[in-house]
C-alpha cells in the first residue's frame, strides 16, 4: 500500500502529512479494541516498568501470563482450560500439529482448500492454496485436503488421521461461512475416528463474528483452539488452548515437548488481558452483528458489488473482478479508507474494522466506500 502512518487512534490511522484514514483492516483482525486504547497502553507501560522478558516461557512464574491464562479460561468451556502461549498464529498452528501427533501417535493431518494457517513450514503444509507452496516443497507428508462445507468428503477422515485443522469461518477464502450442520458433522466424524479437531480462530476470535469465539456461535467445541492476532491487543502473541490431559503430553517423550523463548511475553500478556477485559466490559461482541448488518444494508445495492459475504464484522465485498478490486483498494485510500484484499479471493475487498466502531462511523465509512465505488 505504501502508506506511512505516523500515529493511530481508535478506528483511524494518520499519515505523515496529516491525512486521516478509517481503518477497515484492523491489522488483519488484530486491533479489535482499536488503536492506542488507553487501557491497553497503560497496561503495556505498567508491565514494562516492572519487567519485560525474564526467562524461557514456563521456567519462571510470571504474573501477567498466569492472570491472562486464568481470565481467558474463565470464558471457555471445561474441556478448554489449559493455555500454552507462543508468539504468533503460525506458531500456534505448529504447536497444535505437534500436540495432535504426540497425543494420537498418528501422522496424517486433514485440512481444507482455500484455508490459511500461516507461513511457517508446518502451517504452510496445511494451507489450502498450492501457489503458496510450490517454491517450498517438499513440505510435511501425509496432508490430506478436503473441500470446506462438503459433508460427503468427511469420510476421508479415518482412524489414520491425527487431526483436522479448520477455520470455522474461512477468512482468506473471502469469508466462507459453514453450512448449517457442517461443523457438527465434522465434530462427530472426528469423535468417531479419534482424530483431534483443531479450530484455527486466529482471525475469528475475540468478538470478530459476534460471539467471543466462533465455536460458541456454532455450538461446536474443538479439542484444540488456536489463537493469535487480537489475543495480544495489538502486541505479538499466540496460544493454543486444550484440555490439561492433552497438554500434559508435552511433559514426556521428550520432557521438553514444546519450548519457546518469548512465548507469553509479559508485556504482550498484559496488553492482551487489558484488551480482552475491554471487549467484555463493553460487550463488544453483542454489537457486532448490528454493525455488520449496517455495512451490508448500506452497500449491498451498489451496482459494483455483486455479493457481500459476512460473519459479524468480517465482510467480503465481491466485485467479481480482480482488477476492479485492486483499483478499489487504491481509490479507497484516496477517499480516506484503508481496505485490503483476501489472499484466496482476489475479486473481493475486506471490511474488518475495530469492533469499537460506532454505527455513525459505519455510516461515515460506507459513504466513503460508495464514493470510491462510484469512481471505478
Amino acid at each position: 500500500m505504501g502508506l506511512e502512518i505516523e500515529r493511530a487512534a481508535g478506528i483511524r490511522l494518520y499519515g505523515s502529512r496529516g491525512e486521516s484514514y478509517i481503518d477497515l483492516v484492523s491489522g488483519v483482525s488484530v486491533s479489535n479494541v482499536g488503536h492506542a486504547h488507553p487501557d491497553v497502553v497503560e497496561a503495556i507501560k505498567n508491565q514494562a516498568a516492572h519487567y519485560s522478558h525474564l526467562m524461557v516461557y514456563g521456567e519462571f512464574i510470571q504474573a501477567p501470563q498466569v492472570a491472562y491464562a486464568a481470565f481467558l479460561c474463565a470464558q471457555l468451556p471445561p474441556s478448554l482450560q489449559n493455555v500454552y502461549f507462543v508468539n504468533s498464529g503460525s506458531e500456534a498452528i505448529e504447536a497444535a500439529l505437534k500436540l495432535a501427533k504426540r497425543v494420537t501417535g498418528r501422522r496424517e493431518v486433514v485440512s481444507f482448500r482455500n484455508a490459511y494457517h500461516g507461513s511457517t513450514h508446518g502451517a504452510l503444509s496445511v494451507m489450502g492454496d498450492e501457489s503458496f507452496k510450490q517454491s517450498f516443497r517438499p513440505l510435511l507428508p501425509d496432508i490430506k485436503q478436503l473441500k470446506f462445507n462438503d459433508i460427503d468428503a468427511l469420510c476421508h477422515i479415518t482412524s489414520r488421521t491425527a487431526a483436522v485443522m479448520v477455520e470455522p469461518v474461512q477468512a482468506e477464502a473471502g469469508v466462507v461461512v459453514p453450512h448449517i450442520g457442517y461443523l457438527e458433522a465434522l465434530r462427530a466424524r472426528c469423535t468417531e475416528t479419534g482424530a483431534l479437531l483443531i479450530f484455527d480462530e486466529v482471525q475469528t476470535g475475540f468478538g470478530r463474528i459476534g460471539t467471543l469465539f466462533a465455536f460458541q456461535k456454532y455450538g461446536v467445541i474443538p479439542d484444540i483452539l488456536c489463537l493469535a492476532k487480537a489475543l495480544g491487543g495489538g502486541m505479538p502473541l499466540g496460544a493454543i488452548v486444550a484440555d490439561p490431559v492433552l497438554m500434559s503430553a508435552w511433559q514426556s517423550n521428550p520432557v521438553l515437548g514444546h519450548i519457546t523463548t518469548f512465548g507469553g511475553h509479559p508485556v504482550c500478556c498484559a496488553a492482551g488481558l487489558a484488551a480482552l477485559q475491554t471487549i467484555l466490559a463493553r460487550n463488544l461482541p453483542e454489537s457486532v452483528e448490528e454493525k455488520g448488518a449496517r455495512f451490508r444494508s448500506q452497500l449491498a445495492d451498489h451496482p459494483a458489488i455483486k455479493e457481500i459475504r459476512s460473519a459479524g464484522l468480517l465482510l467480503a465485498c465481491e466485485l467479481g473482478n480482480e482488477e476492479q478490486a485492486k483499483s478499489f483498494i487504491r481509490i479507497a485510500m484516496e477517499e480516506g479508507i484503508v481496505s485490503d484484499r483476501f489472499l484466496f479471493c482476489a475479486s473481493a475487498f475486506r471490511i474488518s474494522p475495530p469492533l469499537i466502531i460506532t454505527l455513525e462511523e459505519v455510516e461515515e465509512a460506507c459513504g466513503q466506500i460508495v464514493k470510491a465505488l462510484n469512481r471505478l
